[in-house]
């Protein structure tokens, strides 16, 4: 589509979208004095028939991004928030199908993790030791991630988390790699090894005729295989440990087809502690943050097709 009246060259309008970014939710569920918690935060990405919003700011096909964060929050009621990723198949529905210029809708969700603070039983003479269901600390390991994208016919789902911190402090080697006249480092036979893992699984489930995976079930078997890898490899190189990772996932969950990872090897140095009349051995280390070396791969079904974008890990 070209615009006669636009000055210059003719021009074409490429991909678009739109909709409201970073909707903090949170839904508390009171069952009696017990309480359950959710923390969202949920982005809407619109795209359709919206060439002449554009080109004449014509506003016809527009739902406002401030009508989609309503909808969040409404939705948090209506629907309740099971899951992460059933919060968002329940939005991309709703915009796909209640608005006809919108033809596909992607919903981006990072979820933060509560859990209970144990009471003590000297607490209990004030309001029971065993009652305290109501009070939680926030959970720091990693923030769980997903994306729904739904077009009207098909669902692709890719959940993830990002900021994981894991670390061996032996069964690491990093030797035998090629040298030439700016090599520096030193090969190494006992070595710490440590990343922050940033992983995105992509889920087979693509049609609603098809049984949806139990989304929660699948996020903790997920990080548990991937995490019992981590620690079960002699490991080589980081490479090798993420192709172990991805591999133990793609073998122990069916519903899972692709896993893509991005890992930076959190770099740990021994200190020369010679000058001072000390021996270091592997006992202290200087932590560097940057630079630092940074690991991306994809590790696939047989048969299967890599869908995940290269650089979504990196979100």
């Amino acid at each position: 589509m070209t615009d006669d009246s636009r000055p210059g060259r003719p021009v074409m309008l490429g991909q678009n979208q739109y909709g409201k970014a970073e909707n903090r939710v949170v839904k508390i569920t009171r069952d009696g004095a017990t309480h359950h918690i959710k923390d969202l935060n949920v982005s809407v990405a619109l795209s359709g028939d919206m060439d002449e919003v554009h080109y004449s700011g014509s506003n016809a096909n527009v739902l406002p991004t401030d009508t989609t964060k309503n909808t969040v929050y409404a939705f948090a009621k209506v629907h309740g928030i099971e899951s992460a990723e059933q919060f968002g198949i329940h939005l991309a529905r709703h915009f796909v199908t209640s608005q006809e210029p919108i033809k596909t809708a992607r919903i981006r969700i990072e979820e933060y993790t509560w859990e209970r603070i144990e009471a003590s039983d000297a607490n209990s003479r004030f309001i029971g030791a065993d009652e305290v269901k109501h009070s939680f600390v926030r959970k720091g390991q990693e923030t769980r991630v997903t994306q729904i994208t739904y077009d009207g016919s098909s669902w692709e789902v890719i959940s993830g988390l990002k900021d994981l911190v894991v670390m061996n402090s032996t069964n690491s080697e990093f030797w035998g790699y090629v040298k030439d006249k700016y090599t520096t480092l030193p090969e190494a036979y006992d070595r710490i090894l440590a990343t922050q893992v940033a992983a995105r699984w992509r889920f087979n489930w693509s049609d609603d005729e098809r049984k949806m995976p139990h989304w929660e079930k699948s996020y903790e078997q997920t990080r548990k295989h991937m995490l019992q890898a981590f620690a079960e490899t002699y490991s080589l190189s980081l490479q090798q440990t993420l192709y172990q990772m991805g591999s133990r996932i793609i073998n122990n969950r069916s519903e899972i087809d692709e896993v893509r990872f991005s890992l930076p090897n959190k770099h740990h140095f021994l200190v020369d502690l010679e000058p001072f009349g000390l021996k270091n051995d592997n006992e202290v280390y200087f932590a560097a943050d940057r630079p630092y070396g940074l690991i991306e791969a994809t590790v696939l079904r047989d048969g299967c097709e890599a869908k995940i974008p290269v650089d979504l890990t990196n979100l």
